[in-house]
């Protein structure tokens, strides 16, 4: 007999972890949320949770600031009604943005969000492609870091356009360009690109790799202002590519980057649903995948006590669950 699996969600994990709950084939808990009208955010638990093992969905997304707070509420109010361990189900986390010190008199806001998770109550951290790996270490508890890149390419394999070429952004994001090119067997371009400020601006200086007469398909971890991955596109087209998509493990676009992409040469844009985006409701070019069952596989993994291993690379041993 498999233990019972108790999934919750906080108001931006709700979409999510229904999804999750479909393919666990549970129901979502109970729960009651109620904002005031001066910003003020109430939380209250609708079931009996004593003692047992809670996966709390909520990713920080659109509304960073109240998605984090209601996270920390959502913690402490599991363990002071007695649950015995809480994970912390975030698909995107926002403020992984802020992983570093790279000039004076700055926060490193994503050690300080993970010490307040972790201080609230968390026990373990499920998430996926962090903007930068390295903050797992901010984290003493434990985290399991998921990949989009397996469930992203299992959809480009049947989608992809012949005479294809993977184009990472830039030098940072080479790596993750190489193992999408390594799984489908295509060759890497390299983008060059500065930002001259701390903005969503960034400047296409180069591009390192062939790119002439192949259909390009751009890998990156998001796109907020749309900026990067629309003047890429525009300078694969004068180096003569043809068809150009974007591929995203997440979604957080502004209103203004849905219009640059939608006014740009990119035919198509393919990414996950780790976090609701009403600025890409109607969005013509956007195609999504959803990673829900990815995460409630290895959901279900943990509390039958079994491997995640495999899910970090293979779609094939549970998608077809």
């Amino acid at each position: 007999m498999e233990p019972e699996i108790h999934v919750f969600a906080g108001t931006a994990g709700k979409p999510f972890a229904e999804k999750m709950c479909r393919y666990l084939n549970i129901p979502l808990g109970q729960t009651e949320v109620i904002h005031f009208s001066e910003g003020n955010t109430y939380v209250k638990i609708g079931e009996h949770v004593r003692s047992r093992e809670i996966y709390l969905v909520q990713p920080i997304g659109q509304d960073a600031n109240n998605d984090f707070v209601e996270l920390l509420f959502w913690l402490d109010a599991f363990k002071r009604s007695g649950a015995d361990y809480v994970t912390a189900v975030i698909p995107y986390f926002s403020y992984a943005k802020g992983d570093k010190k790279d000039e004076p008199r700055v926060s490193i806001r994503a050690r300080v969000c993970a010490e307040c998770i972790e201080l609230e109550g968390a026990d373990r951290v499920i998430t996926m492609d962090l903007h930068a790996p390295q903050i797992q270490g901010f984290f003493k508890k434990p985290v399991d870091h998921l990949f989009a890149r397996p469930v992203l390419v299992d959809y480009l394999k049947k989608n992809l356009p012949d005479n294809a070429v993977i184009v990472s952004p830039d030098s940072g994001n080479a790596k993750v360009a190489r193992k999408y090119a390594d799984d489908l067997g295509l060759p890497v371009a390299i983008g060059d690109k500065t930002r001259r400020g701390n903005d969503e601006n960034a400047e296409i200086l180069e591009v390192i790799g062939d790119v002439s007469g192949k259909n390009a398909v751009i890998v990156d971890d998001f796109s907020i202002s749309g900026g990067t991955v629309v003047n890429l596109a525009a300078e694969l087209k004068k180096r003569g590519a043809k068809d150009i998509i974007a591929c995203f493990s997440h979604i957080p676009l502004c209103k203004k980057g849905v219009d640059a992409i939608e006014n740009s040469c990119i035919r198509t844009v393919i990414s996950t649903d780790s976090l609701y985006n009403p600025n890409t409701i109607g969005m013509k070019k956007l195609q999504i995948v959803s990673v829900a069952p990815l995460f409630a596989e290895a959901v279900r993994r943990m509390q039958m006590r079994e491997s995640i291993n495999d899910l970090f690379e293979d779609t094939s041993a549970w998608m077809s669950r």
